[in-house]
């Protein structure tokens, strides 16, 4: 290892670090309480433009070989999660007294980048509750509402037992295989002892505790409804997309046995079905948004049926247009107080206020539901062509079904915006700046991959 491949194969990590560093000594600096969202917002493009620079120029390194490497794989992943972070910092803006936010967010992003160069459970671990750990904190900054005590002690003992589950199944792996390189897991999935069984079961389980997979989802609607909105917008989409990416990353190309379909296809489906007739009975857009993200890990969970050269495809194009779409429906939310403001029942006449938030909400809706010729339409398609591919018709038609069952909730929000009558109290809304610039960061890219899926496709 020299010092030139250690500064470039993490530099997206270094940069992190710079941000975090900064604006702790800002804060002790400072005379009163700032948050410095300049910084945060600087720090998170520049490391999301160098990720996207290495990966465009096919870098490849291992710093520490057998326990961190990058590849254009895993810096595509980073330049996603760094990229889907930027909305989510710039709805922040006024939201938060001090740097509390920015330092928590960007610790939890240097975890979730150290996830996807992971070549060992024992980096994996160490990034999963890198990322971990400050999220439990960000959703107690709400501490204004009780109900954000709450949900984070529910998210920080649920979080606590899906550890204690990625531990007991790498002691497991190391048992079974005598390695804890990631590599192992595809040898113990392929096994068929018992002890390398049970590994697998239980890395499985707490990787679906980390994504919200029923039956382990509990945390996720209290989580998600007690935070604030830009913490709710953070870990619906960068907290899901780094665990189904540093699953893809584990998976690497390893097929799937067949004794262990039913645990990658019925978890799965049970969570698209629940999470999707759940929703139906929501009154919070948070909450909604909370099973919405249990039925749609559902889905990407699906792509592990798959054959393994289609897998990391179907993945990271259902992430990214997952996460934006998500991200667009945040950030066009109306203002006002942070309990009350998803209230379904405020969206409204939204289109009679504020057409430009309602029509973007809307396509958020429709792409969710997988309608075309939304970006979501394509990322459905292409988890289910996958699992096809694989021989598994059966368990695409049931997908398909329980996909589908979703439809109507997020129809439900259509109609509230263009064709219900809003409160007259509702109906001033005041623009925020950071949350246009926000949108348009959203808005962009989704009219891209509208327009022109394939480009993306061909590049991946």
């Amino acid at each position: 290892m020299n010092a030139s491949t250690l500064l470039t194969a993490m530099l997206p990590e270094h940069l992190l670090l710079l941000g975090i560093l900064l604006l702790i000594v800002l804060e002790i600096g400072a005379r009163k309480p700032r948050e410095f969202l300049w910084v945060t917002l600087v720090t998170v493009f520049a490391a999301a433009f160098a990720a996207a620079r290495l990966y465009v120029s096919d870098y490849a390194a291992a710093p520490f070989p057998g326990q961190f490497s990058v590849d254009p794989a895993a810096l595509l992943g980073k330049a996603t999660l760094l990229g889907l972070t930027l909305p989510a910092v710039l709805i922040a803006g006024g939201e938060f007294r001090g740097p509390r936010f920015s330092i928590l967010l960007l610790s939890s992003v240097y975890g979730a980048c150290l996830m996807l160069s992971s070549d060992s459970f024992l980096t994996l671990f160490l990034g999963i509750e890198l990322m971990s750990l400050p999220v439990y904190a960000l959703v107690l900054l709400a501490m204004g509402r009780p109900e954000s005590a709450e949900g984070a002690l529910k998210y920080l003992i649920l979080g606590g037992a899906g550890t204690a589950s990625l531990l007991l199944g790498i002691s497991f792996t190391f048992g079974s295989t005598g390695s804890f390189g990631l590599a192992a897991f595809g040898a113990a999935l392929a096994g068929g002892d018992t002890m390398a069984r049970a590994a697998v079961v239980l890395v499985l389980l707490a990787f679906y505790l980390k994504a919200a997979v029923v039956p382990f989802h509990a945390w996720a609607p209290d989580a998600y409804e007690s935070a604030s909105v830009p913490v709710t917008a953070y870990m619906a989409t960068v907290i899901k997309s780094a665990v189904l990416l540093a699953a893809v990353r584990m998976f690497a190309g390893t097929e799937v046995p067949a004794s262990m379909v039913v645990l990658l296809a019925g978890l799965p489906l049970l969570s698209m079905v629940w999470g999707n007739l759940t929703a139906m009975r929501q009154e919070s857009f948070r909450r909604m948004i909370a099973y919405s993200s249990i039925a749609h890990a559902g889905y990407l969970f699906f792509a592990f049926l798959g054959p393994a050269q289609g897998r990391y495809e179907a993945v990271i194009f259902y992430v990214i247009a997952y996460g934006l779409m998500n991200l667009l429906a945040f950030v066009c939310l109306p203002t006002g107080e942070d309990a009350t403001r998803d209230r379904l029942d405020n969206l409204k006449g939204l289109f009679g206020r504020n057409p430009y938030a309602a029509v973007l909400i809307a396509a958020a809706m429709l792409s969710l539901a997988g309608i075309p010729p939304f970006p979501g339409f394509v990322a459905k398609f292409l988890i289910f062509r996958n699992v096809i591919d694989a021989g598994y018709t059966g368990w695409a038609v049931a997908g398909l079904i329980g996909s589908y069952l979703g439809i109507y909730f997020y129809l439900r929000v259509i109609q509230y915006m263009f064709m219900s009558a809003g409160e007259e109290a509702a109906a001033a809304t005041p623009s925020r700046a950071w949350a246009f610039a926000a949108s348009l960061c959203c808005l962009l890219p989704v009219i891209l991959l509208t327009i022109f899926p394939g480009w993306l496709l061909d590049r991946l």
